[in-house]
C-alpha cells in the first residue's frame, strides 16, 4: 500500500486537495508530519479500449495516480462478455463471470473508464449468477460487483475528490452516455470533475440526454435508425458551439467522431480521462 505525505511531490505539486481529502476520510490529521494510508484500485480496461483507444486508459492511470491512488493492473482480465450478452449469447459469458471474479476478487475498487462494461459487470452479472442455479457463484458475484465502479463514480463518491488538478484552457461539451446515465445512475459526477479544470469553458449541448445512436450491435442491426439518431447528436454538437465533445465512454465518441468527421467539422471527441490528465504543459 503506497503511503503518502504532504511532501510527496504528487500531492504537492499537483493536487493538493487530495492528502486533506484522503486525511479526512481515514480519519488522520493533514499535517506535514502525518502519514496517510492511500486507497488501492485495480484497473479494468475494457477489451475496445485495450485495442482502439489505449489513451483513455492512459489518461484514467495518471490522473489516479496523480491523486495518490496505489493501482494495479491484473494482466488475466478479458473481456467482460457484453457483446456476447446483447446479442443473445448470455449462456456463453459464464467463463468470462467467472474469470472477472478469479482476477479481480480481492480488489479494493475495480476502476474503469468504461461506463457500458462496468454497467455489464453491476447489472448483468448478477442475473446470469442466478441464472446459473450456482449459490457460490451468486455470492461471489455480489460480493464483488457493488465495489467495480466506473472512472467518475470512483473520484467523487469513493474518494471524494472533484478537483483533480487539470487544466484545459479549451470548450467542451458533454454527452452524457445511456448506460452511465440510466444503468449507472452517474448524474452530473462527470461535470462536477469538469467544472473544476481550470481554463476549461463548458458549453449545454441541447437534448444532451438523448442517445447518440451506438448501442453496441444495435448500430450495425438497425443501421438506418442508428444513422438518423446520430445525425440528431452530430447537429446538437455542432449547435452547442465547443471545439470538444466529451463523453465517458469510448464508443459513444466513436460512434459521434465518424458523424463529425462525415460532417468536415473540427470538433475533437476525448474521454473525459484525457481532458482530467491535461494539465499545463501536458495538453491532451
Amino acid at each position: 500500500m503506497l503511503r503518502l505525505t504532504s511532501h510527496h511531490p504528487v500531492i504537492r505539486a499537483t493536487c493538493p486537495v487530495a492528502i486533506c481529502t484522503h486525511a479526512a476520510r481515514y480519519g488522520a490529521e493533514a499535517t506535514a508530519a502525518e502519514e496517510v494510508v492511500m486507497p488501492h484500485a485495480s484497473l479494468f480496461v475494457p477489451c475496445y479500449i485495450d485495442t482502439l483507444f489505449p489513451e483513455a486508459a492512459i489518461a484514467m492511470t495518471r490522473v489516479l495516480e496523480r491523486v495518490g491512488v496505489d493501482l494495479d493492473f491484473p494482466r488475466a482480465q478479458t473481456c467482460c462478455g457484453q457483446m456476447h450478452v446483447n446479442t443473445g449469447y448470455a449462456d456463453d459469458v459464464d467463463h468470462l463471470l467467472r474469470n472477472f471474479l478469479k482476477v479481480f476478487e480481492h480488489a479494493e475498487h475495480v476502476v474503469a473508464p468504461s461506463a457500458s462494461c462496468v454497467a455489464t459487470v453491476r447489472h448483468m452479472y448478477p442475473d446470469m449468477a442466478k441464472r446459473s442455479g450456482d449459490p457460490a457463484l451468486i455470492d461471489a458475484v455480489d460480493a464483488l460487483t457493488p465495489r467495480v465502479k466506473e472512472f467518475s463514480e470512483y473520484l467523487v463518491d469513493d474518494l471524494g475528490i472533484t478537483d483533480v488538478g487539470a487544466s484545459f484552457p479549451h470548450s467542451v461539451t458533454y454527452h452524457p452516455a445511456c448506460h452511465a446515465t440510466r444503468l449507472l445512475g452517474v448524474g452530473d459526477r462527470p461535470l462536477q470533475l469538469l467544472r473544476n479544470v481550470a481554463g476549461i469553458r463548458l458549453k449545454d449541448m441541447p437534448r444532451a440526454n438523448e442517445c447518440c445512436g451506438f448501442g453496441g450491435t444495435f448500430a450495425v442491426k438497425n443501421a438506418e435508425i442508428s444513422a438518423a439518431m446520430l445525425a440528431d447528436k452530430v447537429a446538437d454538437v455542432i449547435h452547442a458551439g465547443a471545439e470538444v465533445v466529451v463523453a465517458s465512454d469510448n464508443s459513444c465518441l466513436m460512434h459521434i467522431a465518424g458523424g463529425l468527421q462525415r460532417q468536415r467539422t473540427a470538433v475533437r471527441t476525448l474521454h473525459l480521462a484525457e481532458v482530467l490528465a491535461s494539465q499545463e504543459g501536458v495538453p491532451a
